[in-house]
């Protein structure tokens, strides 16, 4: 089966098979391997060169899916070249697969795509750096747990070895190690000739076949081996390889199995299963989403409320400390996996940062002001936008790193650059569901290992892969954050995302089977949605934030509209049935205590909190005027009485610095002071009839007063009370984390169509045929120019540019920039004048001027180009012929 058409002459290299490409090809292959593009490959053959680079190539082969990698795979044990059919035949066994014949064409053309496989159908060459990273060998074993060729088997053999061999397989004999390593293999690779030889092997002999075809294929043997071990190794079914080592030989191996090269081959990807029986209503699942992401508000704004006036000290290594993480936790009454992603949330959308100060510590950002005067629905999206984008990882909070130390909130060691995009392909599998439903998590980890199988060693302690590891917290965060709401992509969560409309769920009744999601049959090609930028609404990108601006419209209606009243009781609380407007919910913070949070919040009027408003510069009055024009219930008698009775006492006593002085019209206040014994650690002393002097600081005798049930006022030293309103402190301004990237970024359609173009012309400067100074044509060598820059005299130069300034024709010219660096170009000169040359450069497609005594020589082109391009002959990018 032919996966694409057949060059009219078969490519000898990648560099030629690139050269074929058109722009579509050369940018598929950019798009999907960005390593190539950055820096700008000056022509095709260094493109190529790049291409079969061993880090380029690893990057590559760990962004292949599953059968795509299993491809490669089994390219990698084929012959080199092979034919299409062989490597079908490795894939599908000799039985044959349906489902494998339909997917093989796509993978064969992602590994080209990829600049992974070249040549036509009948000459498929895997790279020569893919094929030495996946072939078996004894020191790197195949996935495929297949072993050696019969020809690398026996490299190190005795020619009599080998005839021996020969001859008790039931050959005859040879005259040359050669002629009989080739006899030997056309008998394992011969169906019914092998199947008659393993006919006359005994079940003993072939139960130790048995135990080795599937991997690993080596076994250790005894100087003296057992007689079921001896009849293998004199037929050549086992071949030594080491003193006490043998190995089955790749061909036997593969006809035991029925020609395949992997035990289970996996050309479909895994569905992603809903949970049975558990679909709600895209009503239900939108509400409870948005039950979610107003929490999410008020949790962050909870966290930055408590540290407004500065939170916990940063350690000296960075991060947050293990006292201070459960600290948070308890204010914010969840458990500290949970508040370490409050934490990281705010960190990611830049609402919370260090101060910067010698005694560092963290607090609120001048953005966060600007984020609380923002829509509700808006100040979400600022929130799940910067989640989505955000490579540090909450969830390895509270783990080990790579030294064994407990890994700190807002330390350092939190990035993972695979999460941005394993939370975008967790929410679009969510997507791909019906209406409502909500994954078997076990599903969407098995999908994930089969879109990105996992590497080796890349795991935790229990065996779980990094990327199960980041979905299984996506599916966990989403939900906290309201993307998602009982366990069902939200409306809002599939606009910010920028994912189509739902399909419809199914009725129960029907016996129509359920139509294919997105990416569950092949050839459809999965396609992660790109993340959108760190911050802003809806990220940088104009897509993002018009997706952002979407999910606040659907997400607005849902959440609760903030309330301008509480219900005042007698037991001196306060019942607030919802969200409170800012101004509202900001006084009740200071005039009274939070007692208890949920659908309703209860506030509780005490002594203290009373002072605390008083304190803040506010008055009795104002305060009785405050509840009365915001309580739908009348002020209770308690609670004014309350207010009356604190603020009478309020400013009584005056505090001042002596260090510290108390004064007092009343001297029977003062008297009642000094004769109390809790006063004595204060350090009093009378000064005058209405003066006591203290020892201890102003701060600390406010305090001292007060737990003796007093109601001092700080006065200025004018003799004002002062007001002691609280005031936010905030760091300097501060950018949001920058997210680690996996590898180079995705370039865009104007860098792609630019770095092409560069490409092509610098391809045409090294390989374009152009004539000898002799007037005789001669060709571009191998790769860059056949060689050397030209090379001719200042006169020669100059005479030839002018020439070409009147002729119209295009030049070759080697050049030296000013910082040493030489270059080849095509240029079409324009003018001449004052020791530069005006010219249009093909190479990089624009009008330049160069000095002359920069050009180290000219050539004219050949009359007539070859219709590719100009092949460079013998040239073999990657090494391969």
């Amino acid at each position: 089966m032919s996966t694409e058409e057949k060059p009219a002459a078969a490519p000898r290299s990648l560099a030629e098979a690139l050269r074929g490409r058109d722009d579509a090809g050369l940018a598929a292959l950019l798009r999907s391997r960005p390593d190539l593009v950055t820096p700008v490959p000056t022509d095709l053959t260094q493109l190529a060169t790049r291409a079969g680079t061993r880090a380029s190539v690893v990057r590559a082969l760990e962004r292949l899916d599953r059968f795509a990698l299993q491809t490669a795979q089994a390219l990698a044990v084929a012959a080199d070249p092979a034919p299409y059919d062989e490597l079908l035949g490795l894939l599908a066994g000799d039985e044959g697969d349906p489902a494998v014949s339909a997917a093989l064409p796509h993978a064969v053309r992602t590994l080209r795509e990829q600049a992974l496989v070249w040549g036509g159908d009948d000459r498929l060459r895997l790279v020569r750096t893919a094929r030495e990273l996946l072939s078996p060998s004894a020191q790197h074993p195949s996935p495929t747990g297949l072993g050696p060729t019969v020809r690398e088997a026996t490299a190190g053999m005795s020619p009599g070895r080998i005839q021996e061999i020969v001859t008790a397989a039931g050959l005859p004999s040879t005259h040359d190690s050669v002629s009989a390593v080739a006899a030997l293999t056309g008998l394992f690779t011969d169906r019914a000739r092998m199947s008659a030889l393993l006919a006359e092997v005994p079940p003993e002999s072939t139960e130790v076949l048995e135990r080795l075809v599937w991997g690993p294929p080596y076994g250790q043997v005894t100087a003296d081996p057992a007689p079921r071990l001896r009849l293998l190794l004199d037929r050549g079914l086992l071949l030594p390889t080491a003193p006490g080592t043998v190995v089955l030989p790749r061909e036997v191996a593969l006809h035991l199995r029925g020609g395949r090269a992997h035990r289970v081959t996996e050309p479909v990807p895994p569905p992603v299963e809903p949970v049975p029986a558990a679909a709600h209503r895209p009503q239900v699942v939108d509400a409870a989403a948005a039950g979610q992401a107003y929490t999410a508000l008020a949790a962050v704004e909870e966290l930055l409320k408590d540290w407004d006036e500065g939170g916990p000290a940063v350690l000296r290594s960075g991060g947050l400390s293990v006292r201070d993480l459960k600290r948070t936790a308890v204010a914010l009454d969840v458990p500290e996996p949970v508040a370490a992603f409050w934490v990281e949330l705010a960190y990611a959308a830049g609402l919370l940062a260090s101060d910067g100060e010698a005694d560092e510590r963290y607090a609120a950002t001048p953005a966060y002001d600007t984020w609380l005067e923002r829509p509700a629905a808006e100040r979400w999206t600022a929130l799940a936008t910067a989640w989505l984008a955000a490579t540090r990882t909450p969830g390895l909070v509270g783990g080990r790193d790579a030294k064994d130390h407990t890994v700190a909130a807002l330390g350092p060691g939190l990035d993972r650059s695979a999460a941005p995009e394993v939370r975008h392909r967790v929410l679009a599998l969510l997507a791909g569901l019906p209406e409502g439903a909500a994954p078997v998590a076990e599903s969407v980890w098995a999908r994930l290992r089969w879109e990105r199988p996992p590497r080796t060693g890349d795991g935790d302690g229990d065996g779980e892969d990094l990327r199960s590891r980041l979905a299984r917290w996506t599916l966990t965060e989403a939900e906290m954050l309201g993307i998602t709401g009982r366990g069902a992509l939200s409306a809002h969560g599939r606009a910010l995302l920028g994912l189509p409309a739902p399909k419809p769920a199914r009725p129960a009744h029907s016996a129509e089977p359920e139509p294919p999601g997105p990416g569950d049959r092949l050839p459809v090609h999965h396609r992660p949605v790109p993340p959108p930028g760190p911050l802003s609404p809806g990220g940088s990108s104009p897509a993002g934030a018009r997706n952002a601006a979407a999910a606040a419209r659907l997400l607005a209606p849902l959440l609760p509209e903030p309330l301008d009243h509480v219900l005042l009781q007698a037991d001196l609380t306060a019942v607030a049935p919802g969200p409170l407007r800012r101004p509202l919910a900001d006084m009740l913070d200071v005039l009274a205590d939070v007692e208890s949070k949920g659908g309703a919040t209860v506030y509780r009027f005490t002594p203290g909190s009373v002072r605390r408003a008083l304190d803040a510069g506010r008055t009795a009055a104002d305060l009785h005027a405050f509840l009365a024009a915001h309580s739908r219930t009348p002020v209770p008698q308690p609670l004014a009485y309350l207010i009356d009775d604190v603020a009478r006492r309020h400013g009584h006593l005056r505090v001042g610095a002596a260090s510290a002085y108390v004064r007092c019209d009343d001297e029977a206040v003062l008297n009642e002071i000094l004769a109390d014994k809790r006063a004595a650690g204060l350090g009093l002393r009378r000064l005058a009839p209405t003066v006591l002097a203290a020892r201890a600081d102003p701060a600390g005798l406010l305090e001292g007063l007060r737990r003796m049930g007093f109601a001092p006022a700080a006065e200025s030293a004018e003799g004002d009370v002062l007001i002691t309103r609280a005031h936010a402190r905030r760091t300097p301004p501060r950018t949001p984390p920058e997210p680690v990237p996996e590898g180079p970024p995705v370039p865009d359609d104007t860098l792609l169509t630019a770095a092409i173009r560069a490409v092509r012309a610098g391809d045409l400067a090294a390989t374009a045929p152009r004539r000898s100074r002799d007037g005789e044509r001669q060709a571009a060598g191998a790769g860059r120019g056949g060689g050397e820059l030209p090379r001719t005299g200042s006169a020669e130069t100059l005479a030839t540019v002018q020439a070409a300034v009147l002729t119209g024709e295009a030049l070759w010219i080697g050049y030296v920039n000013a910082e040493g660096a030489a270059s080849q170009r095509v240029i079409a000169p324009v003018r001449v004048e004052g020791g530069f040359v005006t010219a249009y450069d093909h190479t990089a497609d624009e009008v330049r001027t160069y000095p002359l005594h920069r050009i180290t020589g000219v050539a004219e082109l050949a009359d007539a180009e070859p219709a590719d391009g100009g092949p460079a002959h013998g040239e073999a990018a990657d090494g391969e012929s």
